[in-house]
């Protein structure tokens, strides 16, 4: 039997993570929100605004959500064989309301 040290154990660094699915639940109430009412921050001028206020352009293979300070582009969703493909790299930031 090993003596208690008060220390712990030692861990390697494939001990701290669980896999993607451990977020299933928590992104499952995100997502099933309306996403226009969420405040973004643009990743190139740091304008934060509603989603809805954001400029979206359409006319072109992919949906193009565009800040309306600068332009930046915050949000592409493309819709092409039965997926959607959602590219939210513009963003550094979303701050969603949770109920």
């Amino acid at each position: 039997m090993s003596e208690w040290t008060g220390r712990p154990a030692e861990r390697s660094a494939e001990d701290d993570y669980l896999d993607g699915n451990a977020l299933a639940g928590p992104l499952s109430e995100v997502f099933a929100i309306d996403i226009t009412a969420a405040l973004g921050t643009c990743g190139t001028c740091g304008d934060r605004r509603a989603v809805a206020e954001a400029h979206l352009y359409v006319n072109a293979p992919a949906k193009i959500l565009r800040c309306p300070s600068c332009g930046g582009v915050l949000l592409r969703l493309d819709e092409r064989g039965g997926r959607v493909i959602l590219d939210l790299s513009g963003f550094t930031q979303l701050t969603i309301e949770v109920r």
